[in-house]
């Protein structure tokens, strides 16, 4: 099959130019700048096109695309069916499950964090599995060992460095009840979990060795105890919202209290502290937490005066308070007064994608941060019918991404 485009020439005006004049790595240079759904199809056009598509230098050219437009993972309520909305092509897609897991049908796994080309799921032992969606590879973590089988596992962060083409990735778990908090590492280059590490409390902010202003945060937040009303049950692939930041060296995860406060465990300095809470105990409203561009930014769904409102918030270091940033219309978010959503958020850029779901409704909308500019996205179909899904993880579809 040729593959031909027209060029100019200076005596007839235009001429056929055919993709197969060019080199195996022009050629495979000049598919890496595809979009990533495209590696679906790559296979089905010509041999040399599936060549291509298998071939170490065309994963090695891909890795070498700086960005690319997010894949925003989403699950059915009861995790049977996988979907991802693909951005550059404003459609959605089915996924498949990773076939690890297909080996044995009665291991029931949720995906709980992404990075760059990968998504991490969570085995219904306990266990974690690590898988390229686009690729379909997947592989098994080694059994976690942690000092107390009771401890509750808080939140889950998935993170990753790229080198001379080559993948690796860490996974963060933060578990205990406060004050009483630990986190353990699995490292993809030692292929083990490191030891466990246990965090003290920070009293004085302004006394630590740490500046907060400096962190690399993974911050977590969930519905718990008090602050929500017990009719809003969080999505199971939501209860260990996590995501990671990169400034300085540090690391520091966050998640919700039972309480309702905002507790910043750092990993570096092996410290925690609390921040303010956005509103007061006994406010009925849907919170989640997304990154954005490097910063932790949280994303709140509450209802006031007859109304509903879903606005995004940035904590200023500062003057130690949370600052809005954006707003979705209110024509927008008025129409779930009483209907009790839940929200569940993902970032990517400058970007939020935002799912709002409830018994009677369910919607997807992506949020520009820099113009505040609010989009509803088409709704999911798939064998004619419209599907709902919960928003759960963002990463950039990476052929190159090796598990």
């Amino acid at each position: 099959m040729e593959h031909r485009l027209k060029r100019k020439s200076p005596e007839n005006g235009f001429n056929s130019f055919s993709l197969d004049d060019l080199n195996e790595d022009v050629f495979e240079k000049v598919l890496s700048w595809l979009p990533t759904s495209s590696f679906f199809r790559l296979t089905s056009v010509c041999k040399r096109w599936k060549s291509a598509a298998d071939s170490a230098s065309f994963k090695l050219a891909c890795s070498h695309i700086p960005t690319r437009d997010p894949w925003f993972f989403m699950v059915a309520p009861d995790l049977n069916q996988s979907v991802i909305f693909d951005l550059a092509e404003n459609s959605w897609k089915r996924l498949n499950h990773p076939n690890l897991l297909l080996e044995d049908s009665n291991k029931s796994c949720i995906p709980v964090a992404a990075s760059n080309g990968l998504v991490c799921y969570r085995t219904s032992s306990g266990n974690f599995i690590v898988s390229n969606p686009v690729t379909g590879s997947s592989t098994e973590l080694p059994p976690l060992n942690f000092t107390s089988e009771n401890q509750s596992l808080n939140a889950v962060v998935m993170s990753t460095t790229s080198f001379n083409g080559q993948i690796s990735y860490k996974i963060v778990l933060v578990f205990g009840e406060l004050p009483n908090l630990s986190f353990k590492v699995y490292n993809s280059s030692s292929a083990c979990w490191e030891d466990e590490n246990a965090l003290g409390r920070k009293v004085d902010d302004s006394s630590a060795d740490c500046d907060s202003t400096d962190d690399n945060v993974v911050y977590f937040l969930s519905k718990a105890g008090n602050v929500v009303a017990s009719s809003m049950q969080r999505s199971p692939t939501k209860q260990y919202s996590s995501v990671i930041t990169n400034q300085d060296g540090q690391e520091v995860v966050y998640f919700l209290s039972s309480s309702g406060t905002v507790v910043a465990c750092n990993l570096t300095c092996t410290c925690f502290f609390e921040y303010p809470r956005l509103l007061p105990v006994f406010c009925e409203y849907s919170i989640d937490i997304v990154e954005c561009n490097g910063e932790m930014i949280v994303v709140l769904l509450s209802e006031f005066l007859e109304t509903t409102s879903l606005r995004v918030w940035r904590f200023d270091e500062t003057n130690r308070c949370w600052q809005q940033i954006a707003a979705m219309p209110a024509a927008m978010s008025h129409e779930w007064y009483g209907k009790k959503p839940d929200i569940n958020c993902v970032g990517a850029g400058s970007r939020i994608f935002i799912c709002l779901n409830s018994p009677e409704l369910c919607t997807y909308v992506l949020c520009d941060l820099v113009t505040n500019n609010w989009v509803e996205l088409p709704k999911c179909h798939i064998n004619g019918e419209v599907m709902e899904f919960m928003s759960a993880f963002s990463f950039e579809p990476r052929i190159e991404a090796s598990v």
